[in-house]
């Protein structure tokens, strides 16, 4: 049998989410070994470190090959930063049920971060970060033995995340069992980046970089094709976002608002309201309202946009093949 393979090279630091994305691509395609869990054809990576230089540079965007739902990268992580544990996730993604469960999921990160047996683990973190800058007990917990060493479908695979201020930048470092790079990765980066932004104007630092330590990082087998064309698209660069910044005061007023598809007269949080709102019309039938939203010039909404055409051509392929 031949042993597994751990990543004994040091991370790569890349510039945007697309390179960190083919990186890790790359990684399991060229060093993994086989495995099956669930009795799932699997290759996997054991002990991997990606960086990213520039967090807000979050969105993986490789057409053809990978074109992710930026309406579910949002959601998910507005739904976890609200501290949200409630179904309405599920109106951004028809296939969660299969993974979760079509009820609350079991393994909601947003009640554990914030509401951690009635402690909100952000307010911890950000005051723990005011009053010692050189702490290194920042750290966000989510896996609870309690709770998840049982035989559940939905159990998290992010462990946690930890910050570390040092030469007024605040850098993240997020560990996670288990990382499927092609359906979770993008949207497990998006979510981990932005609370780093947000953490890092709490405490007044700049944004450092995001460091993701994964143990078993892995591709299923029917995404290894496409995981082979992605590696071809090295100089493909995202496009960052606008600045994130809000006041933990209004934090989570502002998380509401913008849930329910509100502008608050804030470009980049518009850009996120928008694509709330345009995502629920386009699943309501209303489909030239949700352009008229998405016709906006916000880095999400032109995503959004991008992500209508490719669903209007599918399905005129469709219909023309019928």
């Amino acid at each position: 049998m031949i042993p597994q393979q751990v990543s004994q090279s040091p991370a790569r630091l890349n510039a945007s989410a697309n390179g960190l994305f083919v990186e890790a691509c790359e990684r399991v395609l060229t060093a993994g070994c086989a495995i099956a869990p669930r009795g799932l054809p699997t290759t996997e990576v054991l002990g991997s470190s990606l960086r990213l230089a520039d967090p807000r540079n979050r969105l993986v965007d490789l057409p053809p090959c990978r074109v992710i739902n930026p309406a579910f990268n949002v959601a998910e992580a507005l739904w976890i930063l609200s501290g949200s544990g409630e179904p309405w996730i599920h109106e951004f993604n028809s296939s969660l049920a299969a993974f979760v469960g079509d009820g609350a999921p079991h393994g909601a990160y947003g009640p554990r971060l914030r509401a951690w047996t009635g402690i909100d683990q952000f307010d911890r973190v950000r005051r723990l970060l005011l009053e010692d800058p050189d702490t290194r007990r920042a750290v966000l917990t989510i896996f609870d033995p309690a709770r998840d060493l049982v035989d559940e479908r939905d159990i998290p695979c992010t462990l946690g995340h930890r910050f570390y201020l040092r030469d007024g930048l605040l850098h993240m470092v997020t560990s996670m069992r288990s990382q499927d790079v092609w359906r979770g990765l993008p949207y497990d980066l998006f979510t981990a980046t932005l609370l780093l932004e947000l953490m890092a104007g709490w405490v007044g630092a700049q944004v450092g970089h995001w460091h993701h330590e994964v143990d078993s990082l892995h591709l299923y087998t029917p995404e290894h094709e496409p995981a082979r064309q992605a590696t071809l698209l090295h100089g493909a660069v995202s496009v960052p976002m606008e600045p994130l910044t809000v006041s933990w005061e209004s934090f989570d007023d502002v998380l509401a608002q913008v849930i329910a598809g509100q502008r608050i007269g804030v470009p980049a949080w518009d850009d996120l309201a928008d694509v709330m709102r345009a995502f629920r019309l386009w699943r309501r039938g209303d489909r030239d309202a949700a352009r008229e939203i998405a016709g906006e010039s916000g880095t999400m909404s032109k995503a959004l946009t991008r992500w209508f055409d490719r669903q209007t051509a599918r399905a005129a392929a469709k219909a023309a093949a019928t």
